[in-house]
């Protein structure tokens, strides 16, 4: 595997084969990296940001979670919050780290027609650029089925790849994309499909894992979108104890994540404290407890 350059030229365009997400060189990948808070509550969507995790935390992956729903979401204005997006995304392209398209909603299923629109023009933007990878349903709810997902995802991919693009497509599963083992029973006949498992730590500990241990030795490929140091509700104590167990456990199967999140909201799983510089190059001061110890994963 190469050592050399940024993570994009090192690794080039990303596939899944034999259950792993690996890299042009066959072997596996594994990107660590962070999800951006709610686009439309987030002042941190700027190149100066996507900068600064890669140079001073070595990130080498960001998430941009588009917000849908909500106040000022991509429902009520389309046009701010996919302009945020870009932003994230054509930093990250200059950057050479990989971006995550994310669609941040958990009724996707309600909004198929606007996914569909969505996903169509920024495959077209972004069609086999090695760095861009799409997440098509952030966190489906308890609510959900694995067929109905599933139907979801199938249209929204088939838009993706009727523009020829080929980039790996992330999907999630119902239970806030913890019934990653349901989908290995049943997974999309879409080869470069990866699906998401979602955690946060002082919440979701081994019966999570024996979940994700079942969709791995289905063959499943596994990318963390999103997980948190604290409590499945974005607060509570952190619990770096469980956190340490769930990074050696996806360290141990070559899969890669995001945590969340990079804002400032006043919550115990954000990484920065309020009013950091949306401009980046925090100091450690800047940092929450969560933030300093998830950089410091990343440094490892």
């Amino acid at each position: 595997m190469p050592t050399d350059g940024t993570p994009v030229e090192r690794h080039g365009h990303l596939k899944v084969m034999n259950g792993n997400i690996v890299g042009e060189h066959g072997s596996p990948v594994q990107l660590k990296g962070m999800s951006l808070f709610w686009s439309q509550w987030s002042n941190y969507y700027n190149a100066n940001v996507v900068n600064s995790i890669a140079d001073n935390w070595d990130a080498t992956v960001i998430r941009a979670a588009m917000g849908i729903e909500g106040e000022d979401g991509y429902l009520q204005n389309a046009g701010a919050q996919k302009a945020k997006a870009k932003t994230v995304a054509d930093a990250a392209i200059a950057k050479g780290i990989y971006v995550i398209l994310d669609w941040h909603d958990h009724n996707a299923h309600n909004h198929l027609d606007q996914a569909k629109s969505y996903f169509r023009e920024v495959a077209q933007t972004y069609k086999n650029v090695p760095n861009v990878i799409f997440e098509v349903f952030n966190e489906p709810l308890n609510t959900n089925t694995w067929p109905t997902v599933k139907s979801y995802a199938e249209a929204v991919i088939a838009e993706i790849r009727g523009q020829g693009a080929n980039n790996l497509v992330i999907v999630g599963s119902p239970n806030w994309s913890q019934d990653a083992d349901i989908a290995a029973d049943n997974p999309l006949s879409d080869k470069n499909v990866a699906y998401t498992l979602h955690f946060y730590a002082n919440t979701h500990k081994g019966s999570l894992r024996e979940k994700a241990q079942h969709a791995i030795d289905k063959g499943l490929a596994l990318f963390v979108t999103e997980w948190g140091t604290c409590s499945a509700d974005g607060n509570g104590q952190l619990n770096i104890g469980e956190s340490q167990t769930w990074l050696d456990f996806l360290d141990a199967h070559h899969i890669s994540w995001a945590n969340w999140s990079l804002g400032d909201k006043a919550e115990a799983c954000s990484a920065l404290r309020p009013n950091a510089n949306p401009a980046g190059n925090w100091t450690d001061d800047n940092l929450t407890d969560s933030g300093k110890w998830v950089k410091g994963q990343m440094a490892e």
